[in-house]
């Protein structure tokens, strides 16, 4: 039986019209267009075209025309000084999988030996690499792999033992059929959106710091409950003037790229909320400047301008932080797959591990163990492209806002 079929690919320096040359070289032949894809890597062009004869074309002339598309597609690609392989007997094969996945690796630098790693674990366990793209080259090398054949629950493990041994953050997620659309994030605030703990910032004020931070150290490890160590700071602050509160608020910072990724966020339609065991006192402010959908947070007393050392309301803890997600993503009708929940100390692990996707930012080890995936560089945007933004997308979201 004769070959009907013919993959011809396309390689070497990019430039304009090259793409349209080699399918002007075709359109006079007798084929058809099954499959094609086009990558470019630093400006060197890779272009694979799947054809078929069309039906009804007789086997007598199916070899001719075939070497006919050979010699036309060469003489178009020596035109650009483009380099053609051909292959026939192109099988189109369709993958009904249910098992998908994504895996992003990021880092800085990202070796080779790193991917090699990576790609072998995948192998191993199953899975068959689809597509490799970058996502990212700055502030990290981000790569994208996405495959199919065996679950992102099977990889998790494999892959996070990869991730400590190679220095660099992995995520390995489900592939969802909507790639955009509406999702919830929850984003803690000390030592995450922000780089401070408020609690320790306020107690150097009050002249308390040593023993604040010692209570801070111990709670964010887990070694200590979370609603009793707040407890105990906030006492420690009693009868200190509330006006420190306007002092800490001028000394706190965000995180590198806390305000890139809120910006690009918002663009994109997310909802940004913050969920916080620290004090509304504070938080307030820095939700309103970066255009938060809500947040939720302590709350210090205040009474004839001094910080009696109580707390209004319920105690946002461990518990807190996942009921506020829940109750989040139900009142912007949010699903739990369509949640993402970023924090960095033991308070966040019943949150992180509620969410579509936890993500320990910087985290206490504590943390690390219960979330989907660890982001250990500095920079807070760096976990765009754990969502498959990529940098591009990015760019283009901060232009149109200038405009």
């Amino acid at each position: 039986m004769i070959d009907r079929t013919l993959l011809i690919t396309i390689s070497g320096i990019d430039a304009p019209g090259v793409t349209s040359s080699i399918f002007e070289s075709l359109s006079h032949s007798p084929v058809v267009v099954i499959d094609m894809e086009q990558l470019v890597v630093r400006g060197h062009l890779t272009l694979a075209i799947a054809l078929e004869l069309e039906s009804g074309l007789e086997d007598s002339r199916a070899s001719t025309e075939l070497d006919s598309v050979r010699k036309r597609v060469r003489i178009a690609a020596s035109a650009h000084n483009m380099e053609v392989a051909t292959r026939p007997g192109v099988t189109l094969t369709v993958d009904h999988s249910s098992e998908k996945f994504q895996v992003i690796v990021m880092g800085s630098p990202l070796h080779p030996e790193c991917i090699e790693v990576v790609t072998s674990t995948i192998a191993q366990h199953g899975g068959n690499l689809d597509r490799i793209h970058r996502i990212a080259d700055y502030p990290v090398t981000a790569i994208r792999f996405e495959g199919s054949g065996v679950a992102p629950s099977v990889l998790r493990r494999p892959l996070a033992e990869v991730s400590a041994r190679c220095h660099v953050d992995i995520s390995v997620q489900d592939v969802a059929l909507e790639a955009r659309g509406q999702y919830l994030v929850v984003m803690d605030v000390d030592s995450t959106l922000i780089q401070e703990e408020v609690v320790d910032v306020l107690g150097e004020l009050a002249g308390v710091g040593p023993a604040i931070s010692k209570i801070t150290l111990a709670a964010m490890n887990g070694e200590l409950d979370f609603a009793q160590a707040l407890q105990a700071r906030v006492a420690l602050l009693g009868g200190a003037p509330a006006t420190l509160l306007d002092k800490v608020r001028d000394m706190i910072t965000l995180t590198p790229g806390a305000r890139t990724l809120c910006r690009t966020l918002n663009q994109l339609g997310y909802h940004i909320v913050l969920v916080s065991g620290g004090f509304t006192n504070v938080i307030e402010l820095i939700a309103q400047e970066l255009e938060v959908s809500a947040f939720r947070a302590n709350t210090l007393e205040v009474i004839d301008g001094k910080i009696t050392g109580r707390l209004l309301g319920p105690i946002i803890d461990r518990e807190g932080k996942k009921q506020a997600l829940l109750d989040f993503a139900e009142q912007f009708q949010i699903p739990n797959r369509r949640t993402i929940a970023i924090g960095d100390g033991a308070n966040d692990i019943d949150m992180i591990s509620e969410a579509g996707l936890g993500v320990a930012f910087n985290a206490k080890m504590a943390l690390r163990e219960s979330a989907d995936t660890t982001v250990n560089v500095p920079y807070l945007d760096s976990i765009l492209y754990l969502l498959g933004i990529t940098r591009d997308e990015i760019v283009r979201s901060e232009q149109f806002q200038r405009d």
